[in-house]
This record gives C-alpha cells, structure tokens and sequence, in this order.
C-alpha cells in the first residue's frame, strides 16, 4: 500500500476551510483529477476520476467526521482501493493548516511506477494549492455540513 501525505496552509478560518472541504460535488473546482461527485447520502459519494486518459469510478463513505477538525473515508466499491483523512488545525482566527493523508493501492504498471516516483504526494500538493487559491479567492465557503460522523 501506498501514502501520501502533504499539508498546505490556507489564509481563512478554520471554519471557512472546513466548511468547503464538506462541500464535496464542488471538489472539481480544485481537484484536477476529479471529473465528478455525486452526494448520494450524508456519509456516501459516488466518484468519477480522470488521469491522463483513463477514467475510474468508486465509491467513498465517510468513516469520521468532526467540524472543524477532521474528515476520514474509505473507498467502498470501484475501481480505486484507498483511505484517507484530512485535517484541520487552527493556526490563528484567520489561518488554517490542512493535513491529508492518503492509503491506496497502485494498480498496474503505471500507477505502481507513478507511486514510487512521488506522483501521488505531486498531486495532492497541486490539489492542496488549488484549494488554497479557491478558498482565499472566495472568502467564504460554498456551503457548510457540520454534522458529526462517528467511527
């Protein structure tokens, strides 16, 4: 199993960042590999991933939600095996820092090779600085969903 980990530090409150971060069918605004997310329910989305020219779809449930603090999931079903986790820690009233950790499985010559590279960490930075540039661009969140999710 692979992983990644990266951190970006955004210029908003931690409950600007965390707010938008639940807003997951607005993801392919800043996620350059996210075609697609459908919010099936509050704890499921169904999603559709280009990279380079192959397309995969999965599906991921949230395991762990805290407002303000953090957001895990597992993939259930499809063609991506992965967990990941994303935190939030305030570092003043007006900046926040995000953690995120990614498991997954590489599949294929490619993506093995990609992974050994450093590939994966190379996108979620891009990913991370993408959602830096959105949020503080904004201002404010698209939306908020501040419920708490249980493992």
């Amino acid at each position: 199993m692979a992983q990644a980990i990266e951190t970006v530090d955004v210029n908003v409150p931690v409950s600007v960042a965390y707010n938008q971060w639940t807003q997951f069918e607005e993801f392919p605004k800043f996620l350059d590999e996210v075609e697609s997310i459908t919010q099936e329910s509050d704890t499921l989305t169904h999603w559709t991933v280009k990279v380079g020219p192959v397309e995969k779809h999965f599906d991921a449930t949230i395991t762990e939600q805290h407002p303000d603090e953090r957001v895990a999931w597992n993939s259930t079903g499809g063609e991506v095996d992965h967990a990941g986790v994303i935190t939030f820690h305030k570092l003043s009233d007006t900046e926040t820092r995000l953690t995120v950790q990614i498991d997954w499985q590489p599949t294929g010559f490619l993506e093995k090779i990609g992974s050994t590279l450093g590939a994966d960490n190379h996108a979620i930075k891009k990913d991370l600085q993408n959602f830096k540039e959105y949020i503080e661009s904004q201002g404010t969140a698209d939306g908020a969903w501040r419920d708490d999710v249980r493992a």
